[in-house]
């Protein structure tokens, strides 16, 4: 072959396209409910489609409504997962190597929900449990929980998480003895009232539930509006779902509450969320 034939046929092979890549689709965003076994746990999440809510003193809270839950606002979240129950007392000890310590009995058992847990002590669970799953676990924010507690994307416009009907969905004053009298009040174990409209259990009642959130009372006339995530600074935390110790009143979905991060209280536990 002639020397002009050789350089053709070599610049040819130079113009050659490179062979492609295989196509590597991502992932898609997880949307369905999962069980988390890190641990040897059973930790059922439940998928929290995005979407916006009117977060506050909606119509249905009525007279109940407290100035700290207005103006209401509209809220748009992203999709996220939450624990379909309570922490319970099994899973805080598979995590964390060891029983919570209760200074007085208001129910134990493995099916109890964990409780006298601080902010503190419930972040520390989460992130025990991000190092192991490398899925990031968290304490809801407010408008997190406040939108599951709803129903999410169902919007049942229901005073308490699920029915209007308190009886139905929550362990509370009113059915969990007589607060201070009887040697047998508290908590009960999870899951044994009426689930809301996504599967979610005890988000009114049982015990009151960490959020990730600092509380400040005037937070609702901030413009805030995706993905809230609370003032940046502030001395409490926000509890929000009321509990076994508390009245019917403090157990509505929009109710806010708060305390010191590293308080200790017998009618506090929390639940976890994950975000996509």
């Amino acid at each position: 072959m002639s020397l002009m034939g050789l350089l053709a046929m070599g610049l040819l092979a130079s113009c050659k396209p490179e062979e492609e890549k295989p196509y590597v689709p991502i992932e898609p965003e997880l949307q369905e409910d999962y069980t988390e076994t890190a641990f040897g746990m059973n930790l059922e999440m439940v998928y929290v489609k995005g979407g916006t809510f009117k977060m506050g003193a909606t119509a249905e809270q009525g007279k109940d409504a407290k100035a700290d839950e207005k103006p209401v606002r509209t809220i748009k979240l992203d999709s996220y997962h939450i624990g379909m129950y309570e922490v319970t007392q099994a899973q805080w000890k598979d995590v964390m190597g060891q029983d919570a310590i209760y200074d007085y009995d208001r129910g134990k058992g493995d099916t109890y929900p964990v409780y006298y847990v601080n902010w503190i002590d419930a972040q520390e669970f989460c992130q025990k449990l991000s190092e192991a799953t490398g899925k990031k676990y968290i304490l809801p924010t407010e408008a997190m929980w406040e939108y599951a507690a709803r129903g999410g994307i169902h919007k049942t416009n229901t005073k308490y998480a699920g029915s209007n009907d308190i009886e139905e969905v929550a362990w509370y004053r009113g059915n969990s003895g007589n607060y201070g009298i009887d040697p047998d009040y508290g908590n009960h174990p999870v899951g044994t009232k009426k689930a809301n409209a996504l599967g979610i259990y005890d988000m009114c009642g049982n015990v009151w539930e960490w959020c990730s959130n600092w509380y400040r009372a005037d937070e609702y006339n901030k413009i805030d509006d995706y993905n809230p995530q609370g003032p940046a600074s502030g001395s409490k935390r926000v509890l929000r779902g009321g509990s076994w110790g508390f009245d019917a009143e403090g157990c509505r979905v929009s109710n806010r509450d708060y305390d010191d991060p590293d308080l200790h209280n017998l009618t506090v536990g929390f639940r976890v969320a994950v975000l996509l």
